[in-house]
């Protein structure tokens, strides 16, 4: 499937962050962002740039801030035209910082945002494009939305400068069919913008729906190493790049970089499909019920966590 104007956005470090409260270390960070340059990758996702207001120092790593110094200190010597992405919660803006592109190492800002806040998203994303970055609006849980309130959302954004809008599948809940349905809502309702594609492998369909946004002109696509991210993780991105067939693509540096850091990781951290997110994904739900139920001794009991969310959802 080749077409040149597909961009690939890497979110390794950002949605793997969400595992271990962004506690990776400066070499793994490093690491990754060597090799993906080397593979070929457009965006690197480096983490979130939040709110210590609301996050805590003491709680999270580095990269739940992403401060343009650290960036800048971990890319030093690096030769790389891949750009770097950040990621701001629309809902959790107080006292970041966001210094005009040109004295910044970070190139793009996605604003994630849910209907509710879209005003905002809006307002945030105005700003950072006022200072020169390229601008996202990820609409996050979308599953969750009526049409209405959702055209509403898009038909505002629509008159904004965001570049991308994102079809998000938060809980990994879509089939194909679903895929085929926003990615044309999202053409109809944002004329001349750049549609992207996040999905989360909750029923082993992130892979399968990502091409099925490609198929319905998704030029923005998120993947993973090894698929990493909360709960059951995303696309897995030396999948992607391997069906894309674009040549500038090279994936023995993604393959390096798996080898040398993600599986050895799964020996602290753990991510990918399973049952319990499998179950959320079924029933529309948020993965944080399975992501607590695989931190206790009854981790496996498969049967009696589906009948207790059942039994919430009912």
């Amino acid at each position: 499937m080749y077409r040149e104007e597909i961009k690939v956005l890497d979110c390794t470090i950002r949605d793997g962050g969400l595992i271990n409260n962004h506690h990776f270390t400066d070499e793994f960070v490093r690491s990754v962002y060597k090799s993906l340059s080397e593979a070929g990758i457009d965006y690197i996702e480096l983490g979130y740039r939040s709110s210590r207001k609301y996050a805590p120092p003491g709680d999270y790593g580095a990269w739940k801030y992403c401060d343009d110094d650290k960036i800048s200190e971990v890319i030093d010597g690096i030769d790389s035209d891949m750009k770097i992405s950040i990621m701001v919660d629309a809902h959790r803006v107080a006292e970041q910082v966001f210094k005009p592109v040109d004295e910044s190492p970070v190139d793009m800002i996605r604003v994630a945002t849910y209907v509710k806040d879209i005003d905002k998203a809006i307002s945030l994303t105005n700003k950072v494009h006022d200072l020169g970055y390229e601008t996202t609006v990820n609409i996050m849980a979308i599953s969750k939305e009526n049409d209405h309130d959702l055209i509403e959302a898009l038909d505002q954004v629509a008159k904004t400068p965001a570049g991308t809008v994102y079809v998000v599948d938060s809980f990994g809940y879509f089939f194909c069919e679903q895929i085929q349905y926003f990615m044309n809502m999202f053409k109809e309702h944002l004329p001349g913008k750049r549609i992207g594609m996040h999905c989360h492998n909750n029923q082993q369909l992130a892979y399968a729906n990502t091409i099925e946004g490609i198929r319905f002109d998704s030029n923005l696509v998120d993947g993973s190493l090894y698929g990493i991210g909360r709960g059951a993780g995303n696309c897995p991105l030396e999948l992607l790049i391997g069906f894309l067939k674009n040549p500038k693509f090279n994936i023995e540096p993604v393959l390096k970089v798996i080898q040398d850091h993600m599986i050895p990781m799964l020996d602290d951290i753990e991510w990918g499909y399973m049952i319990p997110y499998a179950i959320t994904g079924i029933l529309n739900q948020h993965p944080r019920s399975a992501i607590a139920m695989r931190q206790t001794k009854q981790k496996d009991k498969y049967a009696e966590f589906y009948n207790e969310i059942a039994d919430l959802h009912d």
